[in-house]
């Protein structure tokens, strides 16, 4: 089985019951989960790939603007299955009944993120279930 990272971003929130029912569809189980609120330092850590783009202060003041619920998903291929149910980042151009189809409005609010590899889904799971563990030696 493999693990992935997915966020449901704060404009996911309101229709987080149907897509995890949508990833339940797709043969993906929930191994963990919390709700939080992502800070600047979270953000730049995340993000900070595009941190130098003009759409990166919308994106930082969106991600911070309300709770986002994340989650650690198991299944077979779960990078490669997720990435295809939420379909691609821009929401206006993603495959109809994707997650982003149905849910988002465009690059930014686009309803969820996941990891776009197994290597950086360790990355990013270390970064948002695991930092915790690593403090308390």
């Amino acid at each position: 089985m493999e693990e992935t990272l997915v966020l449901i971003k704060p404009d996911g929130m309101a229709n987080i019951e149907y897509i995890l029912e949508i990833l339940y569809k797709n043969g993906l189980k929930v191994d963990r989960f919390k709700v939080m609120e992502m800070d600047e330092e979270l953000i730049l850590e995340h993000y900070g790939h595009v941190a130098d783009k003009p759409f990166f202060p919308r994106l930082k003041e969106f991600m911070m603007s309300a709770p986002i619920a994340a989650m650690v998903l198991t299944g077979e291929n779960a990078v490669a299955k997720v990435r295809e149910v939420i379909g691609c980042t821009n929401s206006l151009e993603a495959k109809e009944g994707t997650v982003r189809n149905l849910f988002g409005t465009d690059s930014t609010k686009n309803a969820i993120h996941a990891s776009d590899s197994v290597e950086n889904a360790q990355i990013e799971i270390d970064r948002f279930f695991n930092r915790e563990n690593k403090k308390c030696k």
